[in-house]
């Protein structure tokens, strides 16, 4: 299972601008940093995760450890955390770094259920069972990265960011377990009428067999444990920066110049645009699917454009411009998603 979460982006952030205290952890191996999960408020989250679990007829308790990301090894019981949430400086790093803000406490839980769907999978070898793949497909078809979603589909659950459900049966499975067991998700009113209920019916019933039995899996080995994590912090991002270069054609120069012209004053575009950037690319990835690495790339050509042509803006109409621009990003995103190109020539 692939990281739910997204490739980090490594901002143009440099290091002088971090607090020292940061500045300083950037030298250090990440495996000599001495994190753990016990004694953090990340281990009070997985209790949370346990106790759903339980409360929901599940003995089964996947065990959490300290990755370079989300994740369950493939075909392995185990939930894989990014290391960064085990302390707050690291948090606020991995913000500061890929522009991506680490993940909150509803975020963490919200990624802690998908990842027990995985392991909930895996520990009973549910994707091998007819019924399962008469329902999510097949367990064995290609992962893709770069998948296109249908947003507001109702044969697929709504839980984490991007239509996730919809990216591999594997995922469809996770997501659909997640939201069965979400404390006061009320599952069945929300997808009630739709294709989706289907899947979550199964998920409650397949509980109900499984729920109270052991494993069949108990292999518990770790995928990119902490104590592998050997490089220093500055090197790690650099090596997993994820950064992809957008050349937008010169026509947008135009639209650009549009864009900006009845919000013009004296402050240059491109402070309003990396101000706005991580929400903007939020919530274009929450709304369309589209993964962060292309979103960012985009906002970065934008960002150039309106430099080299010299945009402006006006703080006082900074309302109206952020509801522009990001109706501007969007559509180029949806042009993408459909047509594989944000502009058609």
């Amino acid at each position: 299972m692939d990281d739910t979460k997204g490739k980090a982006v490594f901002t143009e952030t440099t290091t002088n601008a971090l607090d020292p205290n940061l500045r300083e952890m950037l030298s250090r191996r990440i495996n000599e940093l001495s994190l753990k999960i016990q004694g953090t408020p990340l281990e009070a989250q997985i209790q949370k995760l346990y106790y759903e679990l339980e409360s929901r007829g599940i003995t089964f308790k996947p065990k959490c450890y300290l990755s370079d990301e989300w994740g369950c090894p493939h075909g392995i019981p185990v939930i894989g955390i990014p290391f960064y949430l085990a302390d707050p400086q690291l948090a606020q790093l991995e913000g500061r770094l890929t522009g991506i803000e680490a993940e909150n406490e509803m975020e963490t839980l919200m990624y802690l259920r998908h990842e027990a769907g995985h392991a909930f999978n895996y520990a009973h070898k549910l994707y091998l069972q007819s019924e399962w793949r008469s329902i999510f497909g097949l367990f064995s078809r290609p992962y893709k990265d770069d998948y296109k979603p249908k947003p507001f589909s109702p044969h697929f659950v709504r839980h984490i960011p991007g239509w996730y459900a919809q990216k591999h049966p594997d995922e469809d499975f996770a997501e659909t377990f997640a939201v069965w067991l979400t404390t006061g998700s009320d599952w069945r009113r929300t997808y009630d009428d739709t294709p989706a209920l289907t899947k979550l019916l199964f998920v409650d019933r397949i509980v109900q067999e499984y729920g109270k039995s052991q494993p069949i899996v108990t292999d518990e080995s770790l995928d990119t444990p902490i104590e592998e994590l050997d490089d220093t912090l500055n090197d790690w991002y650099e090596t997993n920066k994820y950064h992809r270069t957008i050349t937008l054609p010169s026509i947008v120069n135009e639209d650009l110049r549009r864009l900006f012209a009845p919000f013009g004053t004296h402050i240059r575009a491109t402070v309003f645009l990396n101000a706005n950037r991580s929400n903007l690319a939020h919530q274009i990835n929450f709304w369309t699917g589209i993964d962060r690495e292309h979103i960012e790339g985009l906002i970065d050509e934008i960002i150039r454009r309106a430099n080299v042509l010299g945009c402006t803006y006006d703080e006082s109409k900074e309302k109206e411009l952020l509801i522009a621009v990001s109706s501007f990003i969007n559509t180029l995103v949806m042009n993408h998603l459909y047509t594989d190109s944000f502009v058609l020539l």
